[in-house]
């Protein structure tokens, strides 16, 4: 049984997101970055200073990955596009469901490859109307179909397996991955099964030990599941929909948690009003930087 910790963090962002998501950090400018997907918003803080930039999308982005000092790579509803780091300015790197104009891209992590992989979904969150797709050096291929909410992608240390959920389904699935590409050889298997129980796995990253911290939707908490699946441990965050969490700081030592005001009301906002904002867990980790997307 999973020990149960209070949250012994802090708010690391006091700005209400809607659908606060894909957060990641570079280590080379000690910059965070994280997206409020719903409304059309990419949010950089510096961690050292406290310094606070928010940059508007002419699209719902949701997942970015850095190419270089100077390039960002974002997923979103309307492809993947690269970003110029000081102008803003976005070229098309790859299209993503062109033909699907009701879809929109959710959760994505890079392989240790330089491959990233990203998931898509309805935007009304239509049962199997989305995909997870593996994108490399601009080629774009299916993995897994059928998907209606997809979330938890990350992946082992060693690049050797991957992991994915349907959020509507609650299965954390485990697949065996080539580590030189990032693509599955072989075949998808259960890995942990949280049907019936409360609360959805959103988001979640893999540490150097191969721990998943997981994201854990409408309970407010971080779960840390170790390499056998067992869930170990369960750390309180005060916002109830916990979206997605990633690994900060000089040493990756640290975790940010971005988390969701959507689909609350009025009531609900204000008996809590940190459901939406932006967390530091309190807790030290053995974090992993995210690789380069590679070109």
């Amino acid at each position: 049984m999973a020990t149960v910790f209070p949250f012994t963090g802090r708010v690391l962002d006091e700005t209400p997101m809607l659908l606060g998501e894909g957060p990641t950090f570079d280590p080379a400018t000690g910059t965070a970055w994280w997206f409020n997907i719903l409304e059309r918003e990419l949010h950089e803080l510096h961690l050292a200073s406290g310094r606070k930039t928010v940059h508007a999308l002419p699209f719902m982005g949701s997942a970015l990955a850095k190419v270089s000092d100077s390039q960002q790579l974002i997923a979103s509803d309307d492809g993947l596009f690269l970003r110029d780091t000081k102008t803003g300015v976005l070229t098309l790197h790859a299209e993503l469901e062109k033909d699907l104009p009701g879809n929109r891209s959710n959760d994505g992590r890079m392989h240790p490859c330089g491959a990233l992989w990203i998931g898509t979904m309805g935007r009304k969150a239509e049962t199997g109307a989305g995909s997870i797709y593996h994108v490399y050096k601009g080629t774009v291929t299916k993995l897994f179909a059928d998907i209606s909410i997809p979330n938890s992608i990350c992946f082992s240390p060693d690049g050797a397996a991957g992991y994915y959920v349907d959020t509507k389904v609650n299965k954390l699935m485990r697949v065996p991955l080539d580590p030189e590409t990032g693509l599955p050889s072989g075949k998808a298997e259960v890995f942990i099964d949280s049907t019936g129980v409360d609360g959805g796995i959103d988001g979640s990253v893999c540490d150097a030990e191969g721990h998943i911290w997981n994201a854990r939707w409408g309970e407010g908490a971080v779960d840390r599941y170790d390499t056998d699946g067992n869930h170990i441990a369960r750390y309180a965050v005060p916002a109830g929909q916990t979206t997605c969490p990633a690994f900060v700081g000089p040493e990756a030592s640290r975790l940010l948690v971005a988390s969701a005001r959507e689909n609350l009301d009025e009531d609900a906002l204000a008996a809590n009003p940190q459901h939406g904002l932006t967390f530091e867990l309190g807790v030290e980790v053995k974090g992993r930087f995210e690789p380069l997307y590679r070109l």
